[in-house]
Formats: C-alpha cells, sequence, structure tokens
C-alpha cells in the first residue's frame, strides 16, 4: 500500500514540475512577445525624439537622399570591403607533417625502477 503512495506522490510531483516549467517558459514568451510587440516601438520612438532634438516632431523629420554619393563611390566602397576582408586570410598548405622527436633515455625519470621490488 505504501509503494502506491510512494509512485503516486512522486508522479504527482513530476506534473508540479512539468506544469510549472511550462508556464515559466510560456510567460518568458508571453512577456517577449509583448515587449517587441509595443516596448521596441516605444523605445525607438524616445531614441528619435532624443537624437534628432525635442523641437521636432518625428512626421518633420524625413530621410532625404544624398545627390552627391553616386554608384562609382558605392562600388569603390565595396570592392575596398571586399579586398580587406579577402586579404585578412593567409593562405598555407594544409598538409601537416608530425615528426616524432627522439627522447634520450634518462633513468632518473623512469618509473620501472620504482614498481618492481628488489630482494
Amino acid at each position: 500500500m505504501t509503494a502506491i503512495i510512494f509512485q503516486t506522490s512522486n508522479l504527482s510531483e513530476g506534473y508540479l514540475i512539468l506544469f510549472s516549467g511550462l508556464l515559466i517558459v510560456f510567460s518568458a514568451l508571453l512577456t517577449l512577445s509583448v515587449f517587441f510587440k509595443f516596448g521596441l516601438p516605444v523605445l525607438l520612438y524616445i531614441y528619435k525624439v532624443i537624437t534628432k532634438g525635442r523641437d521636432k516632431k518625428i512626421k518633420d523629420i524625413s530621410i532625404e537622399p544624398n545627390e552627391e554619393f553616386t554608384g562609382e563611390e558605392a562600388a569603390a566602397i565595396a570592392a575596398a570591403i571586399h579586398m580587406y576582408f579577402n586579404a585578412q586570410h593567409d593562405f598555407e598548405n594544409p598538409i601537416l607533417t608530425i615528426k616524432q622527436s627522439q627522447k634520450s633515455y634518462s633513468p632518473w625519470s623512469s618509473k620501472i625502477y620504482g614498481t618492481q621490488r628488489k630482494l
């Protein structure tokens, strides 16, 4: 009789751990989704107001294209970045040669003399 009670208490503890773990995980997911849905736009709005000045509204701030920036400059910058990232890596021979070094025998470092009994 006590074995049955012991098994059911272990079973109920397992369900308690399962449901508390699920509750923690899903509440964390819900909190993150609410933050990304509502909190992040508010923080971005505050950041834009702080960086663009308090006297301007967000609607008044427009992104103006730079007419002086040409495609030739963009191509030169892209080529420089490409050359920079490809020049960082050295191309070495991938074949490794491992040579075994010969150690001279020394009785001072030999353990064989300490493991046998001498009569």
